[in-house]
């Protein structure tokens, strides 16, 4: 209780609480030894409070933190109410000009410039879709401008355009619609009070073409863009560096965990900025972005940032990704390559740190061949280190499509250009957008000298996450490559604080290493990397260096730097983890079968490049007339390579890139043709009969074949088994490997094959190997003859179309989605008859009408059994296709259980479940198969062939080949009319083997006939075919005969030259098992060397010399193992 004399001591005041007098207590307590406490001392804190302050809401201030940079209501008062400092676009200052193309050509400047042009003035607008408008300009920078510290000139036709230097030098290329607009003249302009003339170059198309809203729908063709920008402005610098630092701190606030003391902190920061703000006063500017240092540190506008000293754990490389053609044709690339690589080689000069990633060797040639300054300002970046091509190959190809000697080529083409142009080779496979990745990826990778590769798609899959960031990535063979997929998960990252954050939350390899590369700049459609995003990145940096918690970004290496790192720490026994065989992508499966006919002429290219090579090469050594084509073969090869691209092949593009590829593909076949005929003539053989010639068959394989054929009536005379039509009658041609045979006209007694009538509605077609029954233009069954095995199990039907809905989720021209299977509906034949009854051939015509405006016609035909003929019963199908989001597809039910078939891939054979026990089994509910599938069990089996379709699926024991498809976007018009496709079922004894290999092959390359001179010429020939044969067959398969690249007669790629005369050999193993075989050749080889695809010598191979008959030959004995794919080079 407090004594009247306490209380008497008390000091009362209005506003203030009572404090006792505590004198007594500290005497008492200096009296006290150790122990007392010391008297309170007054820090300063105040004591009294009446100024009420709540928590912040955090949504309300998230939204006043967006609404500072906002467009809208506040853009007048916010931030962007200073961005410029000054603006001109009067007429005394900005005059323009524009001669508009006509044709929808697309002129260089040289010829553009030489053209009228007339006046004209920004608000104008410009079309049709795809033109091109030329502007001369000519502008003076006013007296008022010139102590800005930069003034630039703002052009926004809100379409692509590319500014040009007065002598005709691409300077600067721009997007339009408020994006990359600037162009920063040579700043001696804005002092110099002198008119200064420069070109635009304006493109009637968006950076994604002109689609009508939704980028993948059909373009319109009849846009127009407004001028709505040409315009002298000075941009307040400060502002916009202002603008990229609260940009950076607000998506901290944002996007770092809420319970994190640095998204608060970031919070109050934004916080104090826009309270510190004052529109229309710099000094305010200034002020916010020394609060903003606090969070990002002092150094975040100048590379500085970078040199702290400090480990990165995200590695940024500028990035640009043009599609060689997608939503626009071939052309537009061309010019979208300038464009950007020419902003790219400007960005450096004005960011030290920049670094520029950029692949594709086909676009480097464009831009050497149409802009030779542009690809000198490129060269010279290149030396300096900053513009660093990489990849390897022709274009970023499709690698589920193309030919194993396609993607050789790929590379072989592609390394080839990169060293002759800059002095090295690739290490990196770079591939980033592709639908999917072979199984042989791997190994060609290495043989064609990279050891790393570089994508991103898999993290597309709709289905499974792939589980891996950096892990090592192994071939069929066994071969590895170093892969790195960044866990960004793109290749057009905005250099968001996100993205960068991402780098480290979605890394998956973190227990083996920490590091991930972020890949930025705007892409698909070109453009690259903006100022805006290097510098974002800076402030990334800075933030993880002041404050903390964001993984901490570089800028300033390689892509090749990176993997540097990587491959030492694999070296030094942190070894990653590994994923053996093909990746496959959970997503866009409808494009093995979408734009059938440009898969169809890919395939015939393919092929007829095999026998072409094969024939001018031996042509080349053997006829010293002969010179071998070597640049019509590689401008022959780079037009495939080239429609290889990802979006092209896969038939991914508007309508415009498949009529340049109709035409690409007739002038490859009709010069392709024309050598073939060169080299042949050469070889003693022609097209033509004659009195004094007789008819040969040449088989380019390196099996015997027995086919049936066509011959002129005037080579049978009267003496045939059976017409075909009224000019030819069929024959059976037998050949040797790589030989020449004679058709015969009349069949052996007892070879007959025979179609009848079997009642009503059915009828049996039967050989001495098959008997196959349909009924109702169906195949009910089918006997094995040699087993007495029936192949079709009871109550199913083999060869029956169905047809399946195809609306895809988005994706229509990619995608076939895992419902569609829910919509099978079988089509019904409507008429059956026979239209050969044998003896040599027999078929049968199947009518069906699919619906009011389309109709297929199948001939089921069966060859009499003799040698290697009629082991397979033949579908050749003709169609007229005019239908809206249909798929039709072609079943097969086979008596056969295994749990996975057997596909053909590039160079080898790839095995895949037929079941869908788990989500990974289920996902590969379509997939891509080459010339064959397969489904075996001990003993027998089924191979289904093809000659010109890639998509399949085999469910249970059902096999299903998807024939065509009709979706509607990007290409409204994708596979409408006419089409045909052949495809067969073939039985056979055993599992799947080299019978099903070399038929598939047969099958796609059907025996030719020619004519030769009796006797010396046709020897002369046979003695051709056999300049290098193969003695012990085998799985593996001689694919490629060709000349070497650098022999010294025939060079033409710029690189080092090699002495003599060379064949390559190309050579795999085909069904995955280890095997050896015996090359011969009389040609007179002074040694024979083991090469990579690239044909460096990689080892010396020993080879044997023996006597035939009083004939020196020689012979090399070669074993490869499982799926090996080995070149040889035999120098002569």
């Amino acid at each position: 209780m407090a004594s009247s004399h306490d209380h008497a001591n008390c000091e009362h005041s209005h506003d203030s609480v009572l404090i006792p007098n505590t004198q007594p207590l500290q005497q008492l307590l200096g009296k006290m030894g150790g122990g007392g406490r010391s008297t309170p001392q007054d820090n300063g804190y105040p004591q009294l409070n009446f100024t009420p302050k709540g928590t912040q809401i955090r949504n309300i201030y998230q939204d006043r933190i967006k609404n500072f940079t906002a467009t809208g209501q506040y853009e007048k008062v916010n931030l962007r109410s200073m961005f410029t400092s000054d603006r001109e676009a009067g007429g005394d200052y900005v005059k323009m000009e524009v001669y508009s193309v006509p044709d929808l050509a697309r002129p260089l400047f040289h010829e553009a410039i030489k053209n009228k042009f007339k006046p004209t003035s920004k608000g104008q607008s410009f079309g049709p879709s795809w033109s091109t408008h030329w502007f001369r300009i000519t502008i003076t920078v006013p007296e008022r401008m010139k102590d800005q510290e930069r003034v630039q000139f703002n052009w926004d036709s809100n379409s692509e355009a590319f500014v040009y230097t007065e002598d005709g030098e691409g300077v600067q290329g721009l997007t339009g619609g408020g994006e990359r607009v600037e162009w920063i003249f040579p700043q001696s302009w804005k002092t110099d009070g002198k008119p200064h003339t420069f070109y635009v170059e304006m493109a009637c198309n968006g950076m994604f073409g002109n689609a009508p809203g939704d980028i993948i729908q059909p373009p319109n063709p009849n846009r127009t863009f407004q001028l709505s920008q040409a315009d002298i402005v000075a941009p307040n610098l400060e502002a916009w560096g202002l603008y990229i630092d609260f940009w950076i701190i607000g998506d901290a606030s944002r996007e770092f965990p809420a319970t994190s003391w640095e998204a608060h902190a970031a919070t109050q920061v934004c916080n104090d900025i826009v309270n510190t703000f004052i529109p229309g006063n710099q000094e305010s500017v200034l002020k916010c972005r020394e609060i903003a240092a606090k969070y990002i540190g002092e150094n975040v506008s100048s590379p500085k940032v970078y040199e702290t000293g400090t480990d990165p754990l995200v590695f940024g490389t500028g990035h640009c990704h043009i599609d060689t053609a997608w939503l626009w044709p071939f052309d537009e690339t061309k010019r979208k390559v300038a464009r950007s690589w020419a902003t790219q080689c400007k960005l450096m000069d004005l960011y030290p740190e920049h670094r520029f990633t950029c692949s594709s060797a086909q676009q480097y040639k464009w831009l050497e061949k149409y802009y030779p300054k542009t690809f000198e300002r490129v060269r010279q970046k290149v030396h300096e280190g900053k513009f660093q091509y990489i990849g390897g190959s022709w274009v970023e190809h499709d690698t589920n499509v193309p030919s194993g000697e396609g993607l050789s080529r790929q590379f072989l083409l592609g390394q080839r250009f990169f060293q002759s142009r800059f002095g090295a080779r690739c290490q990196t496979f770079w591939l980033p957008d592709t639908f999917g990745y072979s199984a042989q990826l791997p190994q060609l990778c290495r043989l064609a000298g990279m050891t790393r590769f570089f994508t991103q798609k898999l993290s597309w899959n709709n289905i499974n996450t792939f589980p891996h960031t950096t892990f090592n990535w192994i071939s069929l063979d066994g071969s590895q490559v170093l892969c790195h997929m960044p866990p960004s998960e793109t290749y057009t990252a905005e250099a968001h604080f996100g993205d960068v954050k991402r780098s480290m939350e979605k890394h998956k390899s973190l227990d083996q290493d920490n590091t991930s590369l972020l890949v930025f700049g705007k892409g698909d459609g070109g453009g690259g990397p903006t100022m805006e995003q290097i510098e974002k990145l800076r402030r990334c940096r800075g933030m993880s260096d002041k404050t903390g918690l964001l993984p901490r970004v570089h800028m300033g290496n390689s892509v090749d730097d990176f993997f540097d790192r990587l491959e030492k720490k694999e070296a030094g026994g942190d070894k990653f983890v590994t994923w053996y065989g093909e990746l496959y992508f959970e997503l866009h499966r409808g494009t093995y079968t979408t734009q059938s006919n440009n898969k169809k002429s890919n395939r015939r290219a393919e092929i007829m490049m095999r026998d072409l090579e094969m024939l001018a090469t031996y042509a080349s050594i053997r006829v010293p007339t002969f010179t071998y084509p070597k640049q019509d073969i590689d401008d022959m090869w780079e037009d495939i390579c080239l429609m290889h691209f990802h979006d092209c092949l896969p038939g991914t593009c508007i309508e415009m890139v498949y009529r340049d590829t109709d035409r690409l593909y007739a002038t490859l076949f009709k010069k392709g043709k024309d050598i073939i005929k060169r080299a042949t003539d050469a070889l003693g053989l022609t097209n033509t009969p004659d009195a004094g010639t007789q008819a040969v068959v040449m088989n380019t394989h390196g099996w015997k074949r027995t086919e049936v054929i066509k011959v002129p009536r005037q080579v049978a005379a009267a003496n045939y088994s059976q017409a075909a039509d009224n000019d030819t009658v069929y024959a059976v041609a037998e050949c040797d490997a790589y030989g020449l045979g004679s058709p015969a006209t009349v069949l052996s007694s007892g070879a007959a094959v025979t179609a009848k009538k079997a009642d009503d509605s059915s009828y049996v077609i039967q050989n001495d190997l098959l008997k196959a029954t349909v009924s109702n233009g169906i195949v009910t069954s089918l006997i094995f003859l040699p087993q007495n095995r029936e192949v079709i199990p009871k109550g199913r039907k083999a060869g029956q179309l169905v047809m399946f809905d195809d609306q895809p989720l988005y994706w229509q021209a990619w995608d076939v989605e895992v419902y569609h299977t829910e919509t099978r509906k079988e089509l019904n034949p409507g008429s059956v008859s026979i239209l050969e009854a044998g003896p040599v051939r027999a078929a049968l015509l199947v009518e069906t009408q699919i619906s009011e405006n389309s109709w297929i016609k199948t001939t089921i035909s069966l060859e009499a059994a003799i040698g290697g003929a009629g082991t397979y019963l033949a579908f050749d199908s003709e169609i007229e296709w005019r239908e809206t989001m249909k798929f039709l597809k072609v079943e097969f039910p086979v008596d056969v259980v295994n749990t996975e078939a057997t596909y053909e891939t590039q160079y080898g054979a790839i095995r895949r479940p037929t079941h869908y026990n788990t989500t990974w089994d289920m996902a590969k509910f379509e997939v891509c198969c080459h010339k064959w599938a397969d489904l075996s069990e001990h003993g027998f089996g089924v191979s289904i062939l093809n000659d010109c379709k890639y998509g399949f699926a085999t469910a249970g024991n059902t096999m299903r080949l998807s024939l065509i498809r009709s979706p509607k976007a990007p290409d409204g018009n994708a596979d409408m009319g006419r089409h045909s496709f052949r495809y067969a079922m073939y039985p056979h004894s055993g599992a799947v083997g080299e019978s099903t290999v070399h038929t598939a092959s047969d099958f796609n390359n059907p025996l030719q006939v020619y004519h030769s001179r009796y006797g010396a010429d046709t020897a002369r020939a046979q003695d051709f075919l056999n300049t290098v044969s193969v003695q012990k067959e085998s799985s593996i398969i001689l694919d490629v005969v060709k000349r070497g690249e650098d022999d010294e007669a025939i060079s033409v790629g710029g690189l080092p030259i090699r002495k003599g005369s060379s064949i390559i050999l190309r050579m795999y193993e085909s069904l995955g098992g280890r095997a050896s075989t015996v090359l011969r050749t009389k040609l007179p080889v002074k040694a024979v060397y083991k090469t990579n695809i690239l044909e460096d010598d990689l080892e010396e191979i020993k080879f044997s010399e023996i006597e035939i008959n009083g004939t020196a030959y020689h012979e090399i004995c070669v074993s490869l193992r499982a799926f090996e794919v080995q070149t040889i080079r035999l120098q002569l």
